[in-house]
């Protein structure tokens, strides 16, 4: 599975038809996300900080007042509009796949090296205080799929696809506040688009939807996020765990935040590493990477990008 959104990518996979592309270097692709940056950030310059101050509560001061978005560590506020254009490369040398899946005949299982590069905008509107709406999509994404040693069947040696990648959109709900007593509750619902119905190693080939609940609490040395989900995938027809994580987030600085976390989805499960410096006082540089912690789940999956708050 794949999911773009939050920084680890659990590369997708799903049948349909092989279809050629034209390989574009990764540091083009960094390059577009960097230009992008470029041209926000002088807009971003007159925002609101997007790190809180030492004005709120103590169970607060790591993540503010914010709706949780499905950024690891990133919060959007009532009225805010967060604009994040980033960079994301996914290695896994034993990506698994069927021949089937990629168009031809045989349904045994195997694993060979695959790689992936996007280029990905996330965009986030605080609709009220506790409601937002949010949407990723990967602008372009460069694909490669090499086939295993002991593969019999007719895939090719290696396959590439590129172009426009996943698509999709959440409506994010808290249903209520942390306070001295309890913690945060809040839930997500999202939608995957199928525009790529005729690739078949990028891009989503059919309906997704996933329904998403997590718990926040703030402590003095950080703030702990537990959260869970659902999902159902239009091809499959049938409903599935999803995606599950524990995160911890820490404001170690006015400037700075880290975060740690697990991932997982069925048997992909990844450990996170990210830390966030404003740079300015409405962007915000984010750098992470992902590390597979079973067999099935990338090796590496690097991030960056940069926050912009207006």
């Amino acid at each position: 599975m794949k999911t773009a959104r939050r920084g680890f990518g659990l590369m997708r996979r799903a049948p349909g038809r092989v279809s050629g592309a034209v390989s574009l270097p990764w540091v083009v692709l960094a390059a577009g996300v960097w230009v992008a940056t470029a041209m926000s950030v002088t807009c971003a310059s007159a925002a609101s900080a997007i790190l809180p101050g030492d004005d709120v509560p103590t169970y607060l001061r790591d993540r503010g007042t914010g709706v949780a978005t499905s950024l690891f560590g990133t919060y959007v506020r009532g009225h805010e509009l967060l604009v994040y254009p980033f960079y994301e490369y996914t290695k896994n040398k034993d990506q698994e796949y069927s021949p089937s899946e990629l168009g031809y005949a045989g349904e045994q299982d195997y694993r060979a090296e695959g790689t992936e590069h996007e280029a990905l905008i996330f965009l986030s509107y605080g609709i009220s205080e506790n409601v937002a709406l949010e949407v990723e999509s990967a602008v372009y994404t460069w694909g490669v799929q090499h086939k295993a040693a002991n593969d019999t069947s007719a895939v090719p040696s290696k396959i590439e696809e590129s172009g426009f990648g996943d698509t999709q959109a959440e409506l994010r709900w808290r249903w209520w506040q942390e306070n001295e007593r309890r913690p945060e509750f809040w839930s997500y619902f999202e939608i995957t688009f199928p525009f790529q119905k005729d690739r078949t190693i990028i891009g989503t080939q059919d309906w997704e939807l996933v329904q998403g609940f997590g718990l926040t609490r703030g402590f003095r040395f950080g703030t702990l996020t537990g959260r869970i989900s659902a999902s159902y995938t239009a091809e499959e027809t049938k409903l599935a765990v999803g995606e599950y994580a524990l995160e911890y987030l820490k404001r170690v600085s006015p400037g700075w935040r880290v975060y740690l976390g697990v991932e997982g989805e069925e048997d992909e499960v990844a450990a996170i590493g990210e830390v966030q410096w404003q740079i300015a006082r409405g962007a915000l540089l984010k750098l992470n990477n992902g590390f597979g912690l079973t067999s099935k789940a990338p090796d590496l999956a690097p991030e960056v990008g940069v926050l912009f708050s207006f």
